[in-house]
């Protein structure tokens, strides 16, 4: 795929780590591809590097605007830093501060609009029109999703024996780009996706076939908060897509909790609903070889303390 050798060089090769205790919760072999190791803290960085690579010099000397919750907003702005351009993202005003400042720290500047990622989108489009810059998507763009789609190979390449890879799914492009990528060498692989119970745009559209809205998406997964998928990431995740399970919101801070007790690694909400899914679901993966797409790590502190207390203190 040429978007890895675009990437070469510009992003962490993330590990992708056996988790003996988790495998014998699960009853299954189970991996975890720690993209909250990347560069910026999530896998965004990708389909962003990925964009900007492919642009014109007219488009680059431009600049570039997004829209983002927080974590491609990053992707972004450090993707538009390594070749000197500017960057402007808009972030919802509900976004977490470290991500804004993340954001802002690389280079670009940020805009607050909005309530969600769909009214900060709308916003970025109007700065696209009037001041020339080139958009970059989140997610419903062939370049960004190639981009994402460079985690799937990865994951094959440490593990080619893979029998299942779980994907957090917000608009759809890593999934769409991971199952793409993985379908392509190696079919027989099943790619599940997981989203909030709340914010299940993705899997209503991929149980119906049609672009399904949900107007009101709410989940401590900050980073799968969109009212709809985008029209070329659900074309491919109908044609590639093999199961789609939702989690709820209990299942999804035990899940955090889990990860940063048991492996000490520090998930947000979004990179941890595959762990979520495969405590608490019926999946079939007894005895298989599975990855988990742990998506990104950057967490806002105080509010994580919030969202896991009460499941720890259910534990007590």
């Amino acid at each position: 795929m040429q978007a890895k050798f675009k990437l070469n060089g510009r992003i962490h090769r993330t590990p992708l780590v056996h988790s003996q205790t988790f495998s014998r919760m699960a009853g299954c072999e189970l991996y975890l591809k720690q993209e909250n190791m990347q560069k910026t803290g999530a896998f965004k960085v990708r389909g962003a590097i990925n964009k900007i690579a492919n642009l014109s010099e007219a488009e680059l000397a431009c600049g570039v605007v997004t829209a983002s919750a927080g974590n491609h907003a990053q992707g972004v702005a450090l993707a538009a830093a390594q070749v000197g351009i500017p960057s402007t993202v808009v972030m919802p005003v509900s976004a977490p501060e470290a991500k804004v400042l993340a954001t802002q720290g690389y280079g670009s500047k940020v805009i607050l609009h909005g309530m969600n990622y769909d009214e900060s989108y709308e916003r970025a489009n109007q700065i696209a029109v009037t001041e020339g810059a080139t958009l970059v998507h989140a997610f419903d763009d062939r370049y960004v999703i190639a981009g994402q789609g460079t985690v799937g190979m990865e994951i094959l390449d440490d593990l080619p024996d893979v029998d299942a890879i779980l994907v957090p799914v917000g608009g759809g492009g890593l999934i769409s780009g991971i199952a793409l990528a993985v379908k392509s060498v190696r079919p027989e692989v099943r790619v599940i996706g997981v989203q909030p119970v709340a914010a299940s745009s993705g899997y209503d559209s991929w149980r119906s076939g049609s672009v399904c809205r949900v107007e009101r998406p709410a989940s401590a997964a900050d980073g799968l908060l969109v009212k709809r998928p985008g029209e070329l990431p659900l074309q491919l995740m109908l044609r590639y897509v093999d199961d789609f399970v939702l989690v709820s919101e209990e299942e999804i801070a035990e899940a955090m909790r889990m990860l940063l007790e048991r492996a000490k690694v520090l998930t947000e909400g979004a990179g941890a609903v595959g762990l979520a899914a495969v405590m608490n679901r019926t999946l079939g993966l007894q005895s298989k070889r599975v990855a988990l797409v742990l998506s990104g790590g950057n967490v806002d502190l105080i509010r994580w303390a919030g969202t896991i207390a009460p499941a720890a203190i259910h534990q007590v």
